[in-house]
C-alpha cells in the first residue's frame, strides 16, 4: 500500500463531541485512479483500536445497544438522548464490524477466560437447539422498475449452544457465566463453533459433562463425533433427552385417541410420566406399542419410534441422582432472548451474515460476557478483519 500522506480525521468520541486528529491515510496502487476515490487505510487509527472514525469506547457502546434494543433506529434514538448523533447505517456498521473483529478471535480459540472459567472437577451442562428467522435471499427472475434484485423471505433455523456449569443439587451457578453462542451456518457450523468453545474451556477437565437436549437427528447424529475428539472420557459424558420434551410426545400420542375423555388422557399421560421419571422406559414404550392399531395408527407409531429411538437417552434417575439436570430449560429459554425478541418478527428480514453477527452480539450480552467480547473485538489479532 502506498503512502497518500497526511489527511484531518474527525473522530466521534463516546461523550458525543468530535476531536480532529492527523493521520497518515493509505491505498493500493490499484485502487488510485484520477479523480475518483476508493477504499483506503488509516493504519495508525486501526492499531489504536479505532475504527470508522470512533473510538473502542463508543464501538462498544453502539454495538451493545443494537444488541440490547429491538432494532437499530432504536438505537439510533437512544445514543441520540445521550448528546451522539449516528445514523442508522453507521450504527449497523460499527455492530456488525465489532462483532467480526470478535468472531476474528474466537475462531483463533484466543476467548479470554478467568478464574471463575476453570472447569476442575465441576459439573458442566451442554445443550443445543434451533429457533427461527427469515433470511433475505435472491429470487431468480426480472429486476424491480428500479432495477433492483428481488428477493424472497425465507424461513430458516439459525441454532444455537449454551455451556453452563451446575451445584451438586442441579441447580446452574451463578459464579459462572454461561457461554452462550450460535450462528446461521447449519449444524456443522454449530458444533465446529461448540468444540471450540470446548476446547478453549478445557472440558477434559470436567468431572461430568451432560449433553441434553430435543430429539433432533442433527444434535444427537452428532454428538458422539464430538466426544471423540475432544477426548473425553466415556464414562464422565452422559447424553439426555430433554424430560419436558418427553412428556410432549406422550401428550400427542395420547392426543391422537380420538375416543378417549380428556379426563383418560390426563391419567394416561401422568402414569407413563411417573414410569420415565423411574427410569422404566421399556414399560412407556410398550403401553405407547399398545396403542398402535386402528384409528391414527400410523401417527403413532411416528411418535413410538420417537421413544424407541431415544431410549438410551431416557435414564432420567440415574441422572438426577448424579446432581444434573433433566431438562433443557436453559437453551430453550436462550432462544428466545437472543433470537426470538430481537431477530424474528412481522416483516423483519435478515442478510445471512449478518444475522450471524447480530447473534453473536446478543448472545455474549445476554449471557454476562460482554467484556469478554471487548476484549476479543479490541484484541491485536482482530486487526485480521479490518
Amino acid at each position: 500500500m502506498k503512502n497518500e500522506g497526511y489527511q484531518i480525521v474527525q473522530v466521534q468520541t463516546r461523550g458525543g463531541t468530535g476531536i480532529e486528529l492527523h493521520s497518515r491515510y493509505y491505498r493500493r496502487s490499484c485502487d488510485r485512479r484520477k479523480g475518483k476515490r476508493y477504499k483506503g487505510v488509516y493504519a495508525g487509527f486501526i492499531l489504536l483500536g479505532i475504527h470508522e472514525r470512533c473510538t473502542p469506547c463508543l464501538a462498544a457502546m453502539v454495538s451493545a445497544w443494537s444488541a440490547l434494543l429491538s432494532s437499530f433506529e432504536e438505537a439510533r434514538q437512544v445514543l441520540c438522548d445521550h448528546g451522539i448523533a449516528l445514523g442508522v447505517k453507521v450504527i449497523r456498521k460499527l455492530a456488525y464490524r465489532y462483532a467480526e473483529r470478535a468472531r476474528v478471535v474466537q475462531q483463533e480459540g484466543l476467548i479470554p477466560l478467568d478464574e471463575a472459567d476453570n472447569l476442575q472437577g465441576r459439573r458442566v451442562v451442554v445443550s443445543t437447539d434451533g429457533g427461527r428467522t427469515r433470511l433475505r435471499e435472491k429470487k431468480r427472475g426480472p429486476k424491480t422498475s428500479k432495477g433492483r434484485t428481488r428477493y424472497k423471505g425465507a424461513w430458516r433455523e439459525p441454532k444455537l449452544l449454551i455451556i453452563y456449569v451446575v451445584d451438586a443439587q442441579g441447580k446452574q451457578e451463578k459464579s459462572f457465566n454461561p457461554f452462550i453462542d450460535g450462528g446461521i451456518n447449519g449444524p456443522d457450523g454449530l458444533f465446529d463453533l461448540l468444540k471450540g468453545y470446548l476446547e478453549a474451556l478445557s472440558i477434559q477437565k470436567a468431572d461430568k459433562v451432560l449433553f441434553v437436549a430435543d430429539g433432533a437427528h442433527w444434535i444427537w447424529n452428532r454428538v458422539p463425533a464430538l466426544v471423540k475428539s475432544l477426548g473425553l472420557d466415556p464414562k464422565k459424558v452422559y447424553e439426555l433427552l430433554d424430560f419436558y420434551h418427553a412428556v410432549e410426545h406422550l401428550g400427542k400420542v395420547a392426543g391422537l385417541r380420538k375416543s378417549w375423555s380428556a379426563k383418560t388422557r390426563k391419567s394416561w399421560i401422568s402414569k407413563q410420566r411417573g414410569l420415565l421419571l423411574k427410569g422404566q422406559s421399556i414399560a412407556v414404550v410398550q403401553a405407547v406399542q399398545v396403542l398402535c392399531k386402528g384409528r391414527n395408527s400410523k401417527a403413532i407409531k411416528t411418535e413410538r419410534d420417537y421413544f424407541v429411538r431415544n431410549e438410551q437417552r431416557l435414564n432420567f434417575p440415574n441422572v438426577k441422582a448424579l446432581g444434573l439436570p433433566i431438562g433443557s430449560g436453559a437453551i430453550e429459554s436462550s432462544i428466545r432472548r437472543v433470537i426470538n425478541l430481537r431477530l424474528k418478527g412481522p416483516c423483519i428480514f435478515w442478510c445471512k451474515e449478518n444475522a450471524d453477527k447480530m447473534i453473536m452480539l446478543r448472545s455474549y450480552y445476554k449471557s454476562g460476557r460482554w467484556n469478554c467480547l471487548k476484549q476479543m473485538a479490541n484484541s491485536p489479532i482482530s486487526l485480521l478483519a479490518a
